[in-house]
């Protein structure tokens, strides 16, 4: 009997849309389909790290509980230095409220990180040392946050170079390459699970559990909602506009959202996955923050069409799936 094929999940780049890559995860873990490879570009890395390190549904939790809108009040403007926003307290913040894991050593499941050298524009990969700094390196989108010193080399968002890292992934020692790709412009199906009759994700809104990481997180959340100014009113109190072209955060965001969509394209050519998910986002953009359970909801949709086909490549069991499917 042949052993069972490694499976490599790739979780691509995306920003406010990167919760779909929760809802991706769960459809699989329904199924049955264990991962054994992580690779993870900007958000794909942070939502990676947390279910590597066995805590999807604390973050799960958390991103809809709050106002995702309330995200940006964790980071600290900094303008004019090189990004707006100061990540690196605030990483661990909402990072460690999630997990106490440190290293990568300590991840359940290995995994991989991209980040790009802003002097030599080389993709750099980061599987080894402080998980932390490799976070804020891969997360560092240019332009918004400040770019991080990882080794003697200033790194910024992997998005840059290699937004959905399918090679990485093959590189790690996966047969089967499942990759999802956010940058996709396909909008969303309004609607469709319900007419269709399938199962959807669980995004109802949960009840706080007991626990210092849930006590920390309503502590936070309660300070954030009368914190006052939202970011992007922060950020119109800096530009005034005298005209109603678009904002810096609408130019950033729509500038990176068609970089990234480009790049992966051509990436994808190149290093096809095995089973590529295009979780229907088209609608939202980088900043969209407030949309958790729609993202997670396409993300669930798009992995479970997806899933006869995994199961058939894992040369696994499709009976069970297709009866409660």
């Amino acid at each position: 009997m042949s052993s069972r094929k490694r499976v490599g999940l790739v979780l691509g780049s995306g920003s406010s849309r990167g919760w779909a890559h929760i809802g991706v995860i769960e459809a699989l873990e329904e199924a049955g389909v264990s991962i054994d490879y992580i690779a993870g570009c900007s958000i794909g890395s942070y939502v990676g790290a947390i279910y590597a390190s066995g805590n999807l549904s604390s973050l799960k939790d958390f991103v809809i509980q709050m106002d995702g809108k309330k995200i940006f009040s964790y980071f600290d403007i900094v303008f004019p230095r090189s990004g707006i926003l100061d990540g690196t307290k605030k990483v661990k913040e909402l990072f460690c409220m999630h997990t106490s894991v440190e290293d990568f050593s300590q991840l359940d499941i290995p995994l991989t990180m991209v980040a790009t050298d802003m002097e030599t524009a080389d993709k750099v990969v980061l599987s080894s040392g402080k998980l932390l700094d490799a976070l804020r390196a891969t997360m560092s989108i240019p332009g918004l946050f400040a770019p991080a010193n990882v080794n003697g080399r200033w790194l910024v968002d992997g998005g840059l170079v290699d937004p959905v890292p399918v090679g990485v992934a093959r590189a790690m020692g996966a047969d089967v390459v499942i990759a999802v790709d956010l940058n996709n412009t396909l909008m969303a199906r309004r609607g469709r699970a319900k007419n269709k009759g399938e199962k959807t994700a669980n995004v109802t809104k949960p009840d706080i559990q007991p626990g210092y990481r849930n006590e920390l997180r309503k502590k936070w959340s309660d300070y954030y909602e009368s914190a006052g100014l939202s970011l992007k009113s922060k950020f119109n109190e800096l530009f005034r506009k005298e005209t109603p072209s678009p904002d810096i955060m609408e130019t950033v965001s729509a500038s990176i959202n068609i970089m990234q969509d480009r790049i992966t394209r051509i990436n994808l050519a190149v290093e096809p996955p095995d089973i590529l998910i295009q979780p229907r986002l088209g609608e939202l953009n980088m900043m969209d923050f407030d949309q958790v359970n729609h993202a997670i909801e396409e993300g669930y949709i798009g992995a479970k069409q997806q899933m006869e086909d995994i199961l058939d490549l894992l040369e696994l069991d499709t009976t069970k799936w297709l009866k409660h499917r």
